[in-house]
């Protein structure tokens, strides 16, 4: 299969309109927008709570292994897509690569279980 550089115009084009809508609304909006300021409104605010208290109170651990854990499941689950709908196309030799895929998934999964790193205290 042969390409050469013109092919990636289109994406260079894509990614060039969204970079330039991005610049283009944060500059914009700064010369649109209000620009009232006031100690009222420049008062930090939350879901119509106020703040009370300080903002850099502790997170457990836990939260963030959660989260990274999911995160790396949800992006090796990605890798199947291509997998499945290709299935046909890659035949034996697929499969077995997928199968090793898996193993090594299960096999981290497992030993996240046996860490007990989902397990809230």
């Amino acid at each position: 299969m042969q390409s050469n550089q013109l092919d990636y115009l289109p994406i260079l084009m894509q990614a060039g309109l969204a970079i330039g809508f991005v610049v283009l609304t944060i500059i914009g909006s700064s010369f649109l927008g209000p620009k009232r300021h006031s100690k009222n409104k420049d008062k930090n605010f939350e879901c119509g709570i106020e703040s009370i208290g300080n903002a850099r109170i502790p997170f457990s651990v836990k939260y963030f292994v959660v989260a990274i854990l999911f995160v790396l499941f949800d992006v090796e689950v990605i890798f199947l897509y291509p997998w499945a709908i290709n299935f046909k196309e890659l035949g034996m030799e697929g499969m077995v690569k997928m199968v090793i895929f898996m193993a090594l998934l299960l096999v981290g999964f497992f030993y996240i279980i046996k860490k007990k790193a989902l397990e809230w205290e």
